[in-house]
């Protein structure tokens, strides 16, 4: 028992500043995309006024929320936790060998409180316009064409990603492109896949926005396809190259920030080693 507290107390002690990153990562994303969400949705708006094609306006969204992903995975914050922002992408990095079980943890627990006030602090400033009909906390929902597509596309989604990010973030030279790709990807999603399921691939940022509006249809998609999706890649992606080839759970990863997971680059600093081996 005391060496179990004692873990738990070294994670939060020594690692509290990459969970709340995480929390503030997703609260961020989740604020970006209930702002853009209602200035092209609304109604009322001037740009869905101006902007009367569906299409055009998920392209609009797709594009500022992929630039808001590729902007947090780039910052600096997003470089010293990783930018998750995902329990699903955490969970199969924790699966790969590359997290500590407290890490992990605490890390989706931040992204869920995050993803949760960050959609408060947007209908708090917003009000009705974003709690309200058409916008609703920006839930997702399945489509016109039913449950079982919906869990389709969002494991489909959820594959494709997180198979992306293992392949680039493990060659040196698709490395640095790592955020512009997921981002991208981001973007794409949400103009084929918001009319099939809403686009979620994040159990964190739907809970979000369920928990407030009080609306769980079909919820249980967006936890179990999101995650089954990743958890497959990570799976697949060791058959193929060996869970040896996977160097680092961070989306982008450099020498100027710690590293608190099991980093495999060779190239690490003596304050990076520290940090990393306190939870292992």
């Amino acid at each position: 028992m005391g060496s179990w507290r004692s873990t738990v107390k070294d994670a939060l002690h020594y690692h509290w500043p990459e969970y709340v990153i995480e929390a503030a990562g997703l609260g961020c994303f989740m604020i970006a995309a209930g702002v853009l969400a209602t200035i092209i949705e609304l109604p009322t708006s001037p740009v869905r006024l101006a902007v009367t094609g569906a299409l055009w306006r998920r392209a609009l969204l797709g594009a500022g929320v992929g630039l808001t992903a590729i902007a947090i995975i780039y910052s600096r914050w997003g470089r010293r936790s990783g930018a998750h922002l995902n329990p699903a992408m955490t969970l199969s990095f924790f699966l790969l060998g590359k997290i500590a079980g407290w890490d992990a943890f605490f890390y989706i627990v931040s992204q869920v409180v995050g993803g949760l006030l960050g959609v408060l602090a947007t209908a708090w400033a917003l009000g009705t316009w974003f709690s309200g009909p058409p916008i609703h906390y920006i839930v997702t929902v399945p489509g016109t064409r039913g449950v079982l597509l919906a869990f389709v596309a969002e494991f489909s989604m959820a594959f494709a990603l997180m198979t992306i990010v293992l392949i680039m973030t493990n060659e040196r030279v698709l490395a640095p492109f790592t955020g512009l790709t997921a981002g991208t990807l981001l973007a794409i999603f949400i103009v084929v896949g918001a009319p099939i399921s809403g686009m979620s691939i994040n159990p964190a940022r739907t809970l979000a926005s369920a928990w407030p509006a009080h609306f769980w249809q079909s919820v249980w998609i967006y936890f179990v396809a999101p995650t089954a999706g990743m958890t497959s890649a990570a799976f697949g992606y060791v058959q193929v190259r060996t869970s040896a080839a996977v160097r680092c759970a961070k989306l982008q990863h450099d020498r100027m920030h710690p590293c608190i997971f099991r980093c495999g680059y060779a190239a690490i600093s003596p304050e990076m080693r520290e940090t990393r081996l306190v939870t292992e």
